[in-house]
Formats: C-alpha cells, sequence, structure tokens
C-alpha cells in the first residue's frame, strides 16, 4: 500500500522560493531583458538582438580588464592556498593556543569588505599611514596612487591578509578530521615529514582543499570592493577589475544594454571556470 504524500510540506518552502524569486530570478530576467533591448529614454525600447554581446566581446576596454582579472585571479590563488596549507599545518591542534589561533584567524574574516579597503588606504598613505610611512622612511619610493606595481602590490597584500584565514580555516579542519592512527602507523613505518604530508595529509585535504580553491576563485574574480576603495581602478585602469568595468559601465556611463550584456557573460565565465575547477579537481580526487 502506498505511502499518503503530504503536499503541506512545500508550504514550508514557499516563503523561501517566493524570496528567490524576488532576489535573484526577476532582476535576471530584468537583466537579460535589457541585455537584447535597446533605449532612447521615456521607457521606449526597441529590439537589438545580439548587438550588446557583440559589442561587449570585441571590446579592447573590457579584454583588458579580463587579462587583469584573470591575472590577479592566479597570482591570488597561487599565493593564498598554499600559504593557508603551511599555516594550517603549524597550528596548534588542541588545547588553549588553539583555540586561541583559531580566534585570531577568524577575525580578519569578520570585517566588512569596504572596512577592509579603508584600512588599506589609510595604512598605505605615506603621509599618515605606518606601512607608507615606514617604506618613505627606508628609503622605498612607495605610492600606491600613482604607481601602478604599487598599486597592485597592496591590493594583492590586502587581499592575502584578508582571506588566508579562510584557507587556513578549511584546511584546518581538514587535518583534524584526520584519525591518529594514520600518524601512528606512519611513525612505524618512520616516514618523513614531506611522506606524511604527501600521502596523509594532502590526500585528506583534497575536499577543503576543492571548496577553498572555489571560493577563492570565485571572490577574487568578482572583487570589487577593495580595489575600488583603495585605488578607485587606478591609477589609469591599472587596477580596474571586471567588477569596476561594469560599474563604470552601468551606473558612470548610464549604458544599460552593454551593461547588462556584459553582466550575463561575466556570469557565464565565472561559471564556467569554476566548473572546470571543480571537474578537473574532481577527477584528481577520484584517481587518488
Amino acid at each position: 500500500m502506498d505511502k499518503p504524500v503530504n503536499n503541506r510540506a512545500w508550504f514550508l518552502v514557499l516563503p523561501v522560493l517566493v524570496i528567490v524569486a524576488f532576489s535573484a530570478v526577476i532582476p535576471l530576467m530584468t537583466v537579460v531583458n535589457y541585455s537584447v533591448q535597446d533605449t532612447f529614454g521615456n521607457n521606449q525600447f526597441f529590439w537589438n538582438g545580439l548587438g550588446w554581446f557583440q559589442d561587449v566581446l570585441e571590446s579592447d576596454r573590457i579584454r583588458a580588464a579580463l587579462g587583469r582579472q584573470l591575472l590577479f585571479s592566479a597570482i591570488i590563488l597561487a599565493i593564498e592556498i598554499p600559504l593557508g596549507i603551511f599555516i594550517a599545518l603549524n597550528m596548534p591542534k588542541r588545547g588553549f593556543w588553539a583555540s586561541l589561533v583559531l580566534v585570531l584567524m577568524a577575525l580578519p574574516l569578520l570585517i566588512p569588505w569596504n572596512v577592509v579597503g579603508t584600512i588599506w588606504q589609510v595604512f598605505g598613505r605615506v603621509d599618515i599611514g605606518l606601512l607608507g610611512h615606514t617604506l618613505a622612511m627606508l628609503g622605498i619610493d612607495y605610492n600606491y596612487v600613482n604607481d601602478p606595481w604599487d598599486a597592485w602590490a597592496t591590493i594583492i597584500v590586502m587581499d592575502v591578509w584578508h582571506w588566508t584565514s579562510l584557507v587556513a580555516l578549511l584546511c584546518y579542519a581538514g587535518l583534524q578530521s584526520i584519525p591518529d592512527a594514520y600518524y601512528q602507523a606512519a611513525r612505524i613505518d618512520q616516514a618523513s615529514r614531506w611522506g606524511v604530508f604527501r600521502y596523509i595529509e594532502l590526500p585528506k585535504m583534497q575536499g577543503v582543499l576543492l571548496i577553498a580553491v572555489l571560493l577563492r576563485f570565485m571572490d577574487s574574480f568578482m572583487i570589487y570592493t577593495e580595489p575600488f576603495v583603495v585605488t578607485g581602478g587606478g591609477p589609469g585602469n591599472a587596477t580596474t577589475f571586471l567588477s569596476i568595468d561594469l560599474v563604470k559601465m552601468a551606473i558612470g556611463q548610464f549604458d544599460l544594454g552593454p551593461a547588462a550584456a556584459f553582466s550575463l557573460i561575466y556570469f557565464l565565465v565565472i561559471l564556467l571556470i569554476s566548473w572546470v575547477f571543480y571537474t578537473v579537481m574532481t577527477a584528481q580526487r577520484d584517481r587518488t
């Protein structure tokens, strides 16, 4: 005899569906609508087809922003993932110091993005900032406002300071899940420290590393607030990443059609690269 189906459970899910519809689906449909139409104002639209998408894909300005964005994300992943693993491996495993270190590691993650940008904007100033003033006293010509290399270095160091804790905490959680029997067997076999890391710790961390890489890539690829507060996309266009360029196009220039097409392409690029990361790392984990 079949069990009766209780459809009243859907009433519990309905509020969530309504919230998602208003916060995600409806705005997305609005963006799609703008991306295929043009307007001369006064809410008078006419069909433009894929014209805006073609203009965006052929734009040298957007290609340059994409190149800067990919470079930034690659640098961030190359620094934060190994550094986070190193910190996690050297964190205390239990006791008072473990609790203290966990709290200290979590502090940067609690600071809002705009506050992080403001902190580093002041921190890097030559006149009142500790970093900028110290470098000036050491005879180092540092000015993130006028020098593109200094601007890039400041944003990269700021992001590493802000988000390496996330990678370290994820890796630490993965290390804590390893049974002590694995380490006991390694000591009996007189395995080296590198051998323990290579054959015990790293395989056990692959799941959390996959999450860390995906989170850090998506966040670094969509970064906006911190570099906008610190440099405003400058000097020139040196730190004008895709998100900053998109906001300038949509709000600064009020080109809603190209901005809508740009945002959809932006979303698809993030989705595609994240899928590639996930597929490659999952296949690598299954092989091991």
